[in-house]
Protein backbone atom coordinates (compact mmCIF):
# COMPACT_ATOMS: atom_id res chain seq x y z
CA UNK A 1 0.00 0.00 0.00
CA UNK A 2 1.41 3.58 -0.81
CA UNK A 3 1.81 6.25 1.99
CA UNK A 4 -1.01 8.10 0.49
CA UNK A 5 -3.55 5.09 0.29
CA UNK A 6 -2.48 4.49 3.82
CA UNK A 7 -3.42 7.32 4.82
CA UNK A 8 -6.34 7.71 3.03
CA UNK A 9 -7.84 5.01 4.44
CA UNK A 10 -6.72 6.02 7.98
CA UNK A 11 -9.00 8.99 7.05
CA UNK A 12 -11.63 6.64 6.53
CA UNK A 13 -11.57 4.75 8.89
CA UNK A 14 -11.89 7.90 11.47
CA UNK A 15 -14.66 9.28 9.50
CA UNK A 16 -17.06 5.82 9.55
CA UNK A 17 -16.37 5.65 13.20
CA UNK A 18 -17.45 8.98 13.84
CA UNK A 19 -20.33 9.03 11.75
CA UNK A 20 -21.16 5.63 12.55
CA UNK A 21 -21.18 6.25 16.31
CA UNK A 22 -22.78 9.02 16.26
CA UNK A 23 -20.15 11.72 17.18
CA UNK A 24 -20.15 14.22 13.84
CA UNK A 25 -21.68 17.34 14.39
CA UNK A 26 -22.59 17.26 10.89
CA UNK A 27 -25.60 14.99 10.11
CA UNK A 28 -23.70 13.37 6.98
CA UNK A 29 -20.73 12.73 8.39
CA UNK A 30 -17.08 14.80 8.25
CA UNK A 31 -15.31 12.94 4.91
CA UNK A 32 -13.26 15.54 3.66
CA UNK A 33 -13.42 17.63 6.27
CA UNK A 34 -11.24 18.11 9.68
CA UNK A 35 -13.98 16.49 12.04
CA UNK A 36 -16.55 18.65 13.96
CA UNK A 37 -17.04 16.46 16.78
CA UNK A 38 -19.20 15.99 20.12
CA UNK A 39 -17.12 17.32 22.73
CA UNK A 40 -15.24 19.92 21.22
CA UNK A 41 -16.48 22.12 23.91
CA UNK A 42 -14.48 19.47 26.74
CA UNK A 43 -11.52 19.40 24.30
CA UNK A 44 -11.05 23.55 24.42
CA UNK A 45 -11.45 23.47 28.47
CA UNK A 46 -8.96 20.72 28.62
CA UNK A 47 -6.96 22.76 26.47
CA UNK A 48 -7.25 26.02 28.42
CA UNK A 49 -6.88 24.29 32.07
CA UNK A 50 -3.04 23.78 30.61
CA UNK A 51 0.18 25.58 31.93
CA UNK A 52 0.98 26.59 28.52
CA UNK A 53 -2.57 28.03 27.71
CA UNK A 54 -2.14 30.86 30.81
CA UNK A 55 0.91 31.35 29.85
CA UNK A 56 0.05 32.81 26.46
CA UNK A 57 -1.10 36.16 24.84
CA UNK A 58 -1.46 35.64 21.49
CA UNK A 59 -3.08 32.01 20.05
CA UNK A 60 -2.56 31.13 16.88
CA UNK A 61 -5.56 28.80 15.30
CA UNK A 62 -6.48 26.84 12.27
CA UNK A 63 -10.68 27.99 11.05
CA UNK A 64 -12.05 24.45 11.68
CA UNK A 65 -15.52 24.48 13.09
CA UNK A 66 -13.88 21.71 15.85
CA UNK A 67 -11.76 24.61 16.80
CA UNK A 68 -14.70 27.71 17.61
CA UNK A 69 -14.60 26.83 21.14
CA UNK A 70 -11.01 26.90 21.21
CA UNK A 71 -10.84 30.85 19.37
CA UNK A 72 -13.85 31.53 21.62
CA UNK A 73 -12.35 30.87 25.17
CA UNK A 74 -8.96 32.43 23.71
CA UNK A 75 -11.07 35.67 23.18
CA UNK A 76 -13.42 35.64 26.26
CA UNK A 77 -9.73 35.51 28.09
CA UNK A 78 -8.89 38.22 26.24
CA UNK A 79 -5.66 36.41 24.42
CA UNK A 80 -5.07 37.61 21.02
CA UNK A 81 -6.02 35.33 18.13
CA UNK A 82 -4.83 35.07 14.97
CA UNK A 83 -7.16 32.72 12.38
CA UNK A 84 -5.63 31.35 9.52
CA UNK A 85 -8.23 32.17 6.57
CA UNK A 86 -10.48 29.38 5.01
CA UNK A 87 -8.11 27.65 2.22
CA UNK A 88 -5.64 30.41 2.91
CA UNK A 89 -7.27 32.71 0.12
CA UNK A 90 -7.04 36.03 2.70
CA UNK A 91 -3.73 35.12 4.71
CA UNK A 92 -4.44 35.47 8.60
CA UNK A 93 -6.80 37.82 10.37
CA UNK A 94 -5.79 39.12 13.95
CA UNK A 95 -8.48 39.76 16.86
CA UNK A 96 -7.84 41.16 19.79
CA UNK A 97 -9.97 40.02 22.86
CA UNK A 98 -10.35 42.94 25.04
CA UNK A 99 -11.20 44.81 21.63
CA UNK A 100 -14.58 42.49 21.73
CA UNK A 101 -16.97 43.43 24.20
CA UNK A 102 -19.53 40.81 24.79
CA UNK A 103 -18.95 39.78 20.88
CA UNK A 104 -16.41 37.06 21.83
CA UNK A 105 -18.81 33.85 20.35
CA UNK A 106 -19.58 35.52 16.88
CA UNK A 107 -15.82 36.46 16.33
CA UNK A 108 -14.96 32.76 16.95
CA UNK A 109 -16.63 31.79 13.87
CA UNK A 110 -15.27 31.92 10.25
CA UNK A 111 -17.61 34.82 9.39
CA UNK A 112 -17.66 36.69 12.49
CA UNK A 113 -13.72 36.80 12.16
CA UNK A 114 -13.74 38.80 9.31
CA UNK A 115 -16.09 41.08 10.96
CA UNK A 116 -14.00 41.74 13.95
CA UNK A 117 -10.19 41.03 12.68
CA UNK A 118 -8.54 44.36 12.88
CA UNK A 119 -5.64 43.44 10.81
CA UNK A 120 -5.02 41.10 8.07
CA UNK A 121 -1.79 39.54 7.41
CA UNK A 122 -0.51 38.05 4.42
CA UNK A 123 0.25 34.49 3.95
CA UNK A 124 4.24 33.83 2.46
CA UNK A 125 6.80 36.16 2.06
CA UNK A 126 9.71 37.25 4.77
CA UNK A 127 8.07 40.46 6.21
CA UNK A 128 6.86 39.41 10.48
CA UNK A 129 3.64 40.31 12.25
CA UNK A 130 5.48 42.01 14.83
CA UNK A 131 3.71 39.72 17.27
CA UNK A 132 4.83 36.85 18.95
CA UNK A 133 3.09 33.34 18.60
CA UNK A 134 2.86 31.71 21.77
CA UNK A 135 0.30 28.71 21.11
CA UNK A 136 -0.73 27.02 17.46
CA UNK A 137 -3.88 24.98 17.23
CA UNK A 138 -4.35 23.11 14.18
CA UNK A 139 -7.26 21.11 13.54
CA UNK A 140 -6.62 17.17 12.15
CA UNK A 141 -8.21 14.63 10.78
CA UNK A 142 -6.13 11.75 12.55
CA UNK A 143 -2.85 11.80 15.00
CA UNK A 144 -1.00 9.34 17.15
CA UNK A 145 0.75 9.55 20.41
CA UNK A 146 4.35 10.62 19.04
CA UNK A 147 2.77 13.54 17.88
CA UNK A 148 2.32 12.49 13.88
CA UNK A 149 -1.23 13.95 12.16
CA UNK A 150 -2.94 13.86 8.81
CA UNK A 151 -5.31 16.63 7.85
CA UNK A 152 -7.65 16.80 5.52
CA UNK A 153 -5.47 15.93 2.69
CA UNK A 154 -4.89 19.52 1.27
CA UNK A 155 -1.92 20.13 3.25
CA UNK A 156 -3.39 23.76 4.41
CA UNK A 157 -1.63 23.29 8.29
CA UNK A 158 1.56 22.09 7.10
CA UNK A 159 2.10 24.75 4.96
CA UNK A 160 0.93 27.62 7.83
CA UNK A 161 3.03 26.03 10.62
CA UNK A 162 6.28 26.44 7.40
CA UNK A 163 5.20 30.15 7.15
CA UNK A 164 5.11 31.04 10.74
CA UNK A 165 8.38 29.43 11.04
CA UNK A 166 10.11 30.90 8.12
CA UNK A 167 8.77 34.23 9.91
CA UNK A 168 10.33 33.66 12.98
CA UNK A 169 6.86 33.82 14.93
CA UNK A 170 7.20 30.10 16.28
CA UNK A 171 10.00 27.95 17.08
CA UNK A 172 10.56 24.03 18.09
CA UNK A 173 9.72 25.29 22.15
CA UNK A 174 6.23 26.89 20.68
CA UNK A 175 3.48 24.31 21.64
CA UNK A 176 1.93 23.22 18.86
CA UNK A 177 -1.41 21.44 19.66
CA UNK A 178 -4.29 19.55 18.31
CA UNK A 179 -7.99 19.06 19.60
CA UNK A 180 -9.51 15.54 18.69
CA UNK A 181 -11.87 13.39 19.60
CA UNK A 182 -10.92 10.01 21.20
CA UNK A 183 -11.80 8.20 17.96
CA UNK A 184 -9.34 10.33 15.94
CA UNK A 185 -6.10 9.16 17.85
CA UNK A 186 -4.96 6.00 15.98
CA UNK A 187 -2.09 3.68 16.86
CA UNK A 188 0.62 5.00 13.68
CA UNK A 189 0.12 7.75 11.76
CA UNK A 190 2.46 7.50 8.64
CA UNK A 191 4.59 11.13 8.22
CA UNK A 192 6.19 11.82 4.63
CA UNK A 193 9.60 15.01 4.98
CA UNK A 194 7.26 18.05 4.99
CA UNK A 195 4.41 16.66 7.63
CA UNK A 196 4.87 18.48 10.51
CA UNK A 197 4.74 16.71 14.21
CA UNK A 198 2.67 18.07 17.12
CA UNK A 199 3.94 18.13 20.26
CA UNK A 200 0.77 18.22 22.33
CA UNK A 201 -2.92 16.75 22.06
CA UNK A 202 -5.74 17.36 23.75
CA UNK A 203 -9.11 14.69 23.48
CA UNK A 204 -12.05 15.24 25.66
CA UNK A 205 -10.90 13.33 28.26
CA UNK A 206 -7.30 13.29 27.75
CA UNK A 207 -3.58 15.67 27.47
CA UNK A 208 -1.24 14.30 25.45
CA UNK A 209 2.53 16.05 25.94
CA UNK A 210 5.10 15.04 23.53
Amino acid sequence: MTLKKEKESIRKSIYDKLFKEGQSLRPNGDYGKIPDFKGKDLAARLLASTDEWKQSKTIFCSPDSAQIPVRCLALKENKNLIMASPNLEHGYLYLEGNQLNGKEKEASTKEGAFKHCSKFFDFGGVESFGIAIDMLVEGSVGVDRLGNRIGKGKGFADREIEDLFNKGLIDENTPLVSTIHPFQLVEHVPMEEHDMKLNMIVSTDEIIKI
